[in-house]
């Protein structure tokens, strides 16, 4: 094997996870490769669409504030060292029932646990009654049983500059990156290095780090029986000419957590102007999907009934049709937690998967936390509050 071919780590899947991990990696010095089966910024995984939401207080459970905080120190080190715009901190609210009972990514009482998680990091933010709600963002028609949470700092990322900025900050310093290159073996040599054999060619690295979202059970079926990758569906509708009302300078992103049922709804300002519409989505589970054949047309039936029932009575200054639509992947856990950890069979490899659908917004930390992990054997911010739960050995030849 030359040595060309030899590296110190190499990361596998380079989207929001993997190409943070990549940047630190190269930015510590560490002789690294990163290789996507596509080209990314892609649209086939669970890293596009323009915007993605960025909040502090974490719903989902306190222990993932620190991560958040941390990733907006380091957009902002990014947007520095590049010249560019990643954070547009246009504030966020959630919405929820008084009594807290609304779930959000498979967690009850949403709202509460965002609440607590501000206080007790010291986030700056204002509880609205719904008469306040509604006087002062009257794009949102909540019930009379419903307050919100607004935090100042929560915003929108654009994720598709935010993994382009990566990949160029980790090649300045050194990375070398090899797209559509599919990896196809994975093993462990005589000597205790690791192999990964793609299409194209064959490396092999001290250690690797698997970011390949939805294709992870793909590559470690045994490992991981339990996750499952969802197709969903993101919206944008037309504003007309109430579009004042939802211009990033008047409307911030949120979230709307719903007490009789275990879903709700998410959405961002109208970023694109007049003509780009607001983009809007629910949250799907009942199905699992191949990321290898997604059906990616999504029907007009479809959107008229996710916007029948999730958003006319809600934010009755939309309207239909539809402007335009894409698919995302999420990959889920059974408690919709993140997944990261090394291996047991193979304790080179650190996985991070999967990150149930709330994964961009904490991926510049958990990229930074990752690369101290292989680099110094442990890492600042705790990784191991998200341990693989499944032990069976596997792995791909």
């Amino acid at each position: 094997m030359s040595k060309e071919s030899s590296y110190d780590a190499l990361v596998i899947g380079l989207g929001a996870m993997g190409s943070a991990t990549l940047y630190h990696l190269a930015k510590a010095g560490i002789r690294v490769l990163g290789i996507d089966q596509f080209a990314p910024p892609h649209p086939h995984g669970s890293s596009h669409g323009e915007t993605r939401i960025t909040r502090l207080a974490i719903g989902e459970g306190e222990r993932y504030t620190p991560f958040a905080l941390r990733s907006h120190e380091l957009w902002r080190d990014l947007e520095t060292e590049h010249n560019t715009k990643l954070l547009f901190p246009v504030g966020g609210l959630v919405i929820g029932d008084n009594s807290r009972r609304g779930f959000f990514h498979n967690k009850p009482d949403f709202l509460g646990t965002t609440i607590a998680a501000a206080q007790k990091h010291g986030i700056r933010h204002d509880i609205l009654s719904s008469q306040e709600l509604r006087k002062r963002f009257p794009q949102f028609n909540v019930a009379p049983n419903e307050s919100a949470y607004f935090e100042y700092e929560a915003g929108y990322l654009n994720p598709e500059e935010c993994i382009r900025t990566q990949l160029h900050g980790a090649q300045k310093h050194g990375a070398t990156i090899k797209t559509n290159q599919r990896v196809s073996g994975i093993r462990q040599t005589p000597l205790g290095t690791i192999e990964v054999i793609t299409d194209e060619g064959t490396y092999s690295a001290e250690q690797i780090v698997v970011t390949a979202g939805p294709w992870i059970q793909k590559l470690f079926p045994d490992t991981f029986p339990a996750l499952r990758v969802t197709r969903q569906t993101l919206h944008w509708f037309p504003t007309g000419r109430h579009h004042a009302l939802f211009t990033p300078e008047r409307c911030p992103v949120f979230i709307w957590s719903f007490s009789d049922r275990e879903d709700g709804i998410y959405g961002f300002p109208a970023v694109d102007g007049p003509r780009g519409g607001i983009k809007l989505a629910s949250e799907r589970y009942e199905s699992s999907v191949d990321p290898d054949h997604v059906d990616r047309i999504v029907p007009e039936l479809a959107t008229t009934t996710f916007f029948n029932d999730y958003i006319k009575d809600r934010m009755p200054h939309l309207s239909l049709p539809c402007i335009r639509h894409t698919t995302c992947l999420y990959t889920v856990t059974p408690n919709s937690d993140f997944v990261i950890g090394r291996l047991p069979h193979l304790p080179q490899c650190l996985a991070i998967s999967a990150c149930s659908g709330h994964g961009f917004k904490h991926s510049a930390a958990v990229g930074e936390a990752a690369a101290q992990v292989i680099a110094k054997g442990s890492s600042v911010l705790p990784l191991d509050a998200f341990p693989i739960p499944f032990h069976r050995p596997s792995t791909i030849t």
